[in-house]
């Protein structure tokens, strides 16, 4: 028997959850002449991407893109990172992922920038499921959804899954 889904956003939903995340990080960083966004792999660096674009296009500072590989299932930090984590000194790095249920992706992607002085570390989350076990906030989330441990959120975006764009609770 095939898994119900239900929509919870389509692809014009998405694109104005990425916008709205575009223009927040925008008025966050307005004095900044640089900013990095980093993207966990395998989703977070595609929406690092979506978002990269919107800010070169409405942002008067210059961005850059970071891809950090994660070992999520790993009991400690085992990360690939495709930049120097000295290059990040001293600036603004934005940490993009596409859901946070327990935060231990984003704490294990802070621990990539532990030893290095950076003037602001913000998370940009598409979907935040309330559902966190490790100290980490969001400062830029698409959408809040509150969900029970049992269901799951699945991010399909067209350069990952070769599908239309779209979050769905299964």
């Amino acid at each position: 028997m095939p898994d119900k889904k239900l929509l919870i956003l389509n692809k014009q939903q998405i694109q104005q959850k990425l916008d709205r995340i575009a223009y927040q990080i925008l008025e966050d960083n307005f004095d900044e002449e640089e900013i990095l966004i980093a993207g966990i792999l395998p989703r977070g660096n595609h929406l690092a991407s979506r978002l990269k674009v919107i800010l070169d296009g409405i942002a008067p500072f210059k961005s850059r893109l970071l891809n950090i590989e994660l070992e999520k299932q790993s009991s400690s930090l085992s990360a690939n990172i495709d930049f120097e984590v000295e290059e990040c000194s001293n600036k603004v790095v934005i940490l993009v992922d596409d859901v946070l249920n327990s935060g231990k992706t984003l704490a294990y992607g802070f621990g990539v920038f532990l030893d290095v002085p950076l003037k602001k570390l913000r998370t940009a989350i598409l979907i935040d499921r309330n559902h966190k076990s490790f100290p980490v906030t969001t400062d830029f989330a698409g959408m809040a959804l509150s969900t029970v441990i049992k269901e799951h959120v699945d991010v399909v975006l067209e350069e990952e899954d070769e599908q239309e764009d779209g979050v769905y609770l299964r």
